[in-house]
């Protein structure tokens, strides 16, 4: 089975905002463990009142009475979804037998008891067995977008994280009411590719706020020839760019030592929007963008290698 999609990023997670907002059930082990980033821990004969301590979501046993469990998790970024992994790390004689996983679109901001009593509930993945202490990953194939996820395990047990990888799409109502950072995750960018992730995941270049340490950002491996790093940006539509800002937070020597950024057009072309520019170590460059043609993706070259928090594209959409 392919897992091609856990290049994209996760919609769910906690730094971008992803909230577990019901669960009818979290005796043994609390649901918001399921969309913190990073994977499980476990240590043995680590006891509280309730019994052995999971970082993950367990409810209690069912003891043979029908009915399941279910959480929702309100994605910190809407989109569409490629897949879901759902993790039972260190869940080994307490997994689920099987799970399911559906999804909803809805406007405004409803009660979470609201949320799971509503019908219109769609199946992503239908009731499929996972195994113990492993990642299960579900790829899906619906154009949908969606706010809000919700896993349910047949009938209970625990289940460590869950992962929704896609793609941002946002209210498109709200883009266009002030100046748009055309690079961000939330308003629909997508990193397309990348030269090397060796450290971590370009994906996180595009998140909302500001990185707390060096592992929030993009970081490569150190290079041994004459090339150097880049990554390709899919921005939330066609649109001029006016600023850029390049920030190397928390990256001290390991930040690169130059950025260049270009710009594709609607028709194909290539145009500079940044030339080759000296950075320096943990700091927020600020650069204004004085091309006026409109471009969907953008490229940053940075030279040779190392490591960028974030990368903020601000402007406009043309269409």
């Amino acid at each position: 089975m392919s897992e091609d999609f856990t290049l994209l990023p996760d919609l769910a997670v906690r730094p971008l905002g992803g909230s577990v907002i019901w669960a009818n059930d979290e005796f043994f082990a609390e649901k918001e463990n399921l969309i913190n980033p990073g994977p499980a821990d476990y240590q043995t004969s680590t006891f509280g009142h309730k019994g052995q301590i999971y970082d993950g979501w367990e409810t209690r046993r069912h003891r043979g009475k029908p009915g399941d469990d279910a959480a929702i998790v309100r994605l910190g970024v809407p989109g569409v979804i490629r897949g879901v992994v759902v993790d039972t790390a260190w869940f080994k004689g307490n997994f689920p037998p099987a799970v399911s996983v559906s999804a909803l679109e809805i406007d405004g901001y409803p009660t979470a008891e609201s949320i799971a009593e509503h019908d219109d509930w769609v199946t992503l993945v239908d009731r499929a067995e996972v195994t113990g202490d492993s990642r299960n990953p579900f790829p899906i194939e619906h154009d949908g977008r969606w706010t809000h996820v919700k896993l349910t395990m047949h009938p209970d047990g625990g289940v460590a994280r869950l992962r929704v990888h896609g793609e941002g799409r946002p209210d498109r109502r709200l883009l266009g009411l002030g100046p748009v950072d055309l690079a961000a995750l939330e308003n629909g960018a997508l990193v397309l590719d990348c030269s090397n992730r060796f450290y971590s995941s370009p994906n996180q270049l595009l998140y909302p706020g500001l990185a707390r340490r060096m592992g929030d950002g993009w970081e490569t491996a150190r290079r041994r020839d004459d090339g150097n790093d880049w990554v390709r940006i899919q921005l939330a539509g066609l649109g001029r760019i006016h600023l850029a800002e390049i920030d190397t937070s928390y990256f001290l020597g390991n930040s690169p030592g130059a950025a260049r950024l270009t710009g594709r057009t609607a028709d194909g072309a290539e145009v500079e929007l940044l030339p080759r520019t000296d950075l320096l170590p943990d700091t927020r460059h600020r650069f204004p963008i004085t091309v006026p043609d409109a471009v969907r993706e953008a490229r940053l070259d940075v030279y040779p290698d190392g490591g960028l928090a974030r990368l903020r594209l601000y402007g406009e959409l043309t269409k």
